[in-house]
Formats: structure tokens, sequence, C-alpha cells
């Protein structure tokens, strides 16, 4: 997936534990961390403890819990005709509701049917905010919400849409941090994004985030995006950085003749970590890599969009939050550690990695 045109966002912001984008801002620059020691599978089970990021409980309730979070951050969305053909609504997520799906099954309560599913969950917010049943639903890991930007860049550039709502948000629960413990990558430690040490480590948070996108108008713009999928394997990078490689050959074009920082994915985990560390060192060695993953954990499938308004909230402070949980080792000398000016900056490059081997990411600059 490639275009050159460029698209505008108008409107965006999110929510985490922290708060909203600006909130976010504001707290990563003071190395806030907002991971605490929780049992893996909520306070009921006698469980492991593992860095979460939480707003309240894993176990989903009736009404949902999350529910009241969407209200926060979409009460605050402009005004248009969402979900028509003109306006359409770009859904985004790892998980929609699934932890209610582990809860129908323990309980019996069919009223967790309402969120078990993407498209249910869906459907109830539709309802809850009347908007049409122009929508698409995406769900890719950990590249989801890049995907629904570049999604909806297409749209605008290709003049299918007028105005585009991409809406992320993961909100965790025993089936999906279990899911992880299982595979021993969320253990007791804290994440240390782009940290040379024994063992790696990453957290999980909750967050939710939306933008508009449009052709015309906004501060912002969003530029050439790229996704290349390796394919090598369920949960493992190609060794040799293949895949990696291949999305910077189709971000060449962004890169070229820029002052750039790096928004990183930059999890904590050490074989994904090293590899985004050595290659954009290699390519852009002028460039800062951060990453905020060891503050508010892994957001999931929304990691893109929930990092892409608290950056842009940043930009506009004129301080970009550094590497916050970074060790004293750092993978590469690109790694920014400490807070720094975005005053001499052209913009950015916004970059996630998933399961399966996909790769995603964009260019953002001033408009």
């Amino acid at each position: 997936m490639q275009t050159r045109s460029r698209s505008f966002i108008e409107w965006i912001d999110c929510v985490t534990p922290l708060g909203d984008s600006t909130e976010n801002a504001a707290k990563l620059c003071a190395d806030t961390v907002s991971l605490r020691p929780s049992p893996v599978l909520g306070e009921r089970w006698e469980s492991d403890l593992v860095p979460l990021s939480l707003f309240g409980s894993l176990e989903p309730t009736i009404p949902t819990s999350w529910g009241p979070i969407l209200d926060r951050l979409l009460d605050r969305v402009p005004d248009a005709p969402w979900g028509t053909l003109r306006c359409p609504v770009i859904f985004c997520s790892s998980n929609f509701g699934v932890g209610h799906v582990l809860t129908l099954r323990k309980t019996g309560d069919r009223r967790h049917e309402t969120f078990g599913t993407p498209q249910r969950s869906i459907r109830w917010i539709c309802d809850r905010y009347g908007w049409g049943p122009h929508q698409q639903i995406l769900s890719h890991a950990c590249v989801s919400a890049q995907l629904g930007l570049n999604l909806a860049h297409e749209w605008i550039a290709s003049g299918k849409a007028e105005r585009v709502l991409v809406l992320s948000f993961d909100f965790l629960s025993a089936f999906v941090t279990g899911g992880f413990h299982a595979l021993r990558i969320l253990n007791g430690v804290l994440p240390q994004p782009f940290t040379e040490r024994e063992i790696g480590s990453i957290g999980l948070g909750e967050g939710a985030a939306a933008a508009v996108i449009r052709r015309d108008s906004g501060d912002w713009t969003l530029s050439h995006p790229a996704l290349y999928n390796e394919m090598f394997h369920m949960t493992a990078n190609a060794p040799d950085g293949s895949g990696f490689i291949e999305l910077f050959s189709r971000l060449a074009d962004a890169i070229q003749g820029k002052k750039l920082w790096v928004k990183g994915h930059g999890t904590g985990t050490l074989d994904a970590g090293r590899m985004e560390a050595t290659q954009i060192a290699q390519r852009m060695p002028d460039s800062p890599l951060i990453s905020w993953k060891g503050s508010l954990g892994h957001t999931l499938g929304s990691c893109a969009l929930v990092e892409l308004a608290i950056a842009l909230r940043a930009m506009e402070s004129g301080t970009i939050p550094g590497t916050v949980g970074a060790g004293e080792t750092p993978m590469s000398d690109s790694i920014a550690r400490q807070s720094f000016s975005s005053q001499s900056f052209d913009g950015f490059l916004s970059l996630s990695n998933a399961f399966g081997g996909a790769h995603a990411g964009c260019l953002i600059q001033h408009a």
C-alpha cells in the first residue's frame, strides 16, 4: 500500500490512564510511568504480577466499563454525518470486546454477547452515536491503527470520501493478558525499550484514539503510507531484518533531505528492538528514535493512533518526550533517552510492527 499524495489531519485526540493527548505528552516529558505491577489474570485470581496500565479492573462488566471511556474521547469528535458514504468510519483494534467472550463462558451471562465479537462491539458503538452503516473494521495485530490511517489516506486521496473518522480502541482483559503471559514475553519486569539486557519484556496498556482525516485542511499532513508483511513467522521477524528494510524502501522518498525524528515501535523485546534500532541508526543517523511503551505499555492494535495523538500535541508544545524507561545500554546511538526540542524538525516518521511480520508507517509533517 503506497500513495504519494498527502491528506490532512483535521482533528486527533486519545485517552489513556494518563489522560488525554495533552496530559500524556506532559507526563511523558516528566518520565511518568503509568505501568503498575498487576495480577495477570485480574484481582479475583491468584496469578503472577506483570506491568499493566489500566483504567480499572480486567474483569468485563455489564454495562461495559469501556463505554464511558470512549465517551470521553468521542464526545469531542467534530460533527459530521459519520457512517455515511462521504464520511465513513474505520474501526481498528486487536481485541475489540473479546474479554466478554471469556466472561460469557465463565458466567453464562448472555448480556456479554453484546460485545463479544468485533461486529457486535461496533454495532453497539454505532447505535450509541447514531452513526450510519458505511464502516470498515480492521484488525491486524499491532499495525491495526496504522492500517486504519493508511486506508483513510487512500480513500481521501482517491476521492472516495470527503472526511474519514478513524477510531481505535484496546481495552485489556484476562483473555488478552493471559495470552501474552503464556508467550513468556509479559513477565514481571518493566519494559526498557531499545535497551540491551539479558531478558526482554513488554508491558500492556489500555488506550483509545480517534482522528479525522480530510483532503484540504488541517495543521498536519499524512503522506507516504507504507506497509510490508514478510509472513516469516507468527510472532517473530525475519532475523536478517529484511521485512523492516523493505518497509524503509517504501519510505525512502519521505526520508530524503528532511530533518525528522522517529516514533518507533519499541515494545521492550530484544530482537525486534535491536532490529528497529540498528536499521534506523544506519539509514537515519541524525534522527532521534524514541518509544513511549516503557510508560504507556503496549496499547496493542491502537498504539499507532494513540501515540500519534500524543506526538502531535508534543510537537505543538515544542518538546518531544524521550524514551521513557530506557536503560543504561542503548541498542544504538540514535536512541533519545531525554526529551528534546521539536523546533528544528520538519516532522516525524510513525512506525509500527506486529505479529505475523507486518511493518507499517507513514510520514507526518506540518501542513
